[in-house]
């Protein structure tokens, strides 16, 4: 399994909003510069995200995004499953769908696939954004920015 740019680039602009946590609104322009992304692609991940309830909009001249909760009850899997979808291995094991598989009862890889689909998802669902924050700051000691995901 592969993460798409949604995904990745949609959780380094969220680690760059958390980072600013309770100072006011970022605009995008401030994260696409600071991330090396595009503008253009970051205002569609933040439809997305801003859709799922994960970040607010700020209109005005000093406008721009925070986080919808604190960094500590958003996770991983929250951010990636709102811009890439279900995070399993194969169709037949994707959660709250039913794909119709005529053998997924004696299915012998489909447990292995479920196995893989759990282990991704408790990973993911367990990080939060604090939990990035705390890392960066251990890893980063001084002031300088040096994170890249």
């Amino acid at each position: 399994m592969k993460l798409s740019t949604k995904g990745r680039y949609g959780l380094k602009a969220m680690f760059e909003l958390s980072l600013s946590y309770g100072q006011g609104p970022i605009s995008l322009n401030s994260i696409a510069e600071k991330q090396n992304l595009s503008i253009h692609y970051l205002e569609q991940l933040f439809s997305s995200l801003r859709k799922a309830g994960l970040v607010k909009s700020i209109r005005g001249a000093q406008g721009g995004y925070i986080l919808a909760q604190k960094p500590d009850e958003i996770t991983v899997g929250d951010i990636i499953r709102t811009l890439e979808g279900p995070l399993a291995p194969a169709d037949c094991v994707i959660q709250d769908e039913n794909k119709g598989c005529n053998r997924a009862g004696s299915c012998i890889t489909r447990t292995v696939w479920e196995k893989i689909r759990d282990s991704i998802n408790n990973v993911v669902d367990g990080i939060t954004l604090q939990d990035m924050i705390d890392d960066y700051k251990k890893l980063n000691k001084e002031d300088t920015y040096m994170y890249y995901i």
